[in-house]
């Protein structure tokens, strides 16, 4: 498929670049921000300060390096000489252009932080990862194990990689290169370990004395580690609902991987068929229709309003979507037949509480519908939640 896939953020980039004069799009390795910002702005200039060469310009001469390109540029990994964010301050302030400079950064935390202190006010911000469903498979019908198992990854689809391959050399270079950037991790083998029993843990309440126990490494350790898989897009906790709610409720959050595909490879799955007999085939679904869901909020660059509910009874619904005055609830099963079972939860929360709006069942068939109240939505079908 050696073509350039169309992204639904496209036109929310091209809007923000006429309204402020930096745009800055963060967002995994791999997730297309390159391509992207090289194919909506084709008439900047285009400089990576991965190249050694072009870095060592811009740290020893930032004035200079910024004035080769007066009429727009795009600069790749600009976390990685953050000093020059407040060069780049002074020239928008001084010209007064729209869509002056196209950012991107791989690692959230260097780049907000820097960002934060020096372009506060003149850029838009944008999260872009890894490729939605409706982005990839608008026009067809694959297996939802076909799917799971090849996960999102651009490069994957458009070169038609090998999955596990490609995986296994974006593990390689995420530990060799960017966590040894982040942090001092003396054993990377433990930080491999620590990665595949947080597969293993996707779409769960995060226990950390049972990841430190079986890592062998402390609190303090995991909690570390786990907020530099988030800073560096991932993974991402989703948060425990209990606004407007006096009952007790769990306070954990929930970990979820940003990509099933990767999820796979670190579980050992090879195959589309693993999935078919894996335990943690629900858990690795449910991944993906969260990661979706978040997917289309920022493609929209709407604010994430997503949670979860579990209460001391031991009542849980996957997806809370909280709309200040009321929410909607969601459940995710990957069963392709409906169970009654299935809506238990979400009666209990309608039935307990006054704030429950709208109630939706992400399943694995293709068939939607409504019944007992509830939308029963396919698992192609996420995107029609924000229509």
């Amino acid at each position: 498929m050696n073509m350039y896939i169309n992204r639904d953020i496209t036109n929310a980039l091209l809007r923000l670049s006429k309204q402020y004069p930096v745009v800055t799009i963060t967002g995994p390795r791999q997730s297309g921000k390159t391509t992207l910002s090289k194919r909506i702005f084709c008439k900047h200039e285009y400089v990576s300060l991965e190249d050694i060469s072009n870095r060592s310009f811009a740290e020893e001469d930032p004035k200079g390096f910024l004035e080769r390109y007066n009429n727009g540029v795009i600069i790749d990994e600009i976390q990685r000489v953050p000093h020059l964010l407040s060069y780049i301050q002074t020239i928008v302030d001084e010209k007064d252009k729209k869509g002056l400079f196209i950012l991107t950064g791989s690692n959230q935390f260097e780049l907000m932080s820097s960002i934060n202190q020096s372009l506060a006010g003149r850029t838009a911000i944008i999260k872009l990862l890894p490729l939605s469903y409706n982005e990839l498979y608008k026009d067809k019908s694959p297996t939802v194990e076909e799917v799971i198992y090849k996960g999102f990854y651009p490069r994957i689809h458009k070169d038609n990689l090998n999955p596990t391959e490609m995986y296994s050399f974006y593990i390689n270079t995420y530990v060799e290169r960017d966590v040894r950037q982040i942090m001092n991790v003396q054993d990377l083998s433990i930080f491999i370990k620590f990665l595949k029993i947080c597969a293993g843990r996707t779409g769960q309440i995060i226990n950390y004395s049972s990841i430190s126990n079986e890592c062998g490494v402390d609190h303090k350790t995991v909690k570390k580690w786990l907020s530099v898989l988030e800073t560096s897009y991932v993974i991402k906790l989703l948060q425990p609902y209990y606004r407007n709610i006096n009952k007790r409720v769990t306070k954990s959050p929930k970990l979820y991987f940003y990509d099933t595909g990767l999820v796979c490879f670190l579980l050992g799955v090879n195959s589309p068929e693993h999935l078919n007999s894996h335990p943690l085939s629900g858990a690795i679904f449910e991944t993906y229709v969260v990661s979706d869901i978040w997917k289309n909020y920022y493609n929209n660059v709407m604010a994430d309003n997503l949670f979860y509910f579990h209460d001391s009874r031991g009542k849980e619904v996957d997806v809370i979507f909280d709309k200040v005055v009321s929410i909607d609830q969601m459940e995710i099963k990957m069963s392709k037949t409906i169970n009654s079972s299935y809506f238990d939860n979400m009666s209990y929360l309608k039935s307990t509480f006054n704030i429950v709006d709208r109630s939706f069942l992400i399943y694995g068939g293709d068939e939607s519908l409504n019944r007992s109240n509830v939308q029963i939505m396919s698992w192609r079908k996420i995107t029609d939640y924000f229509i």
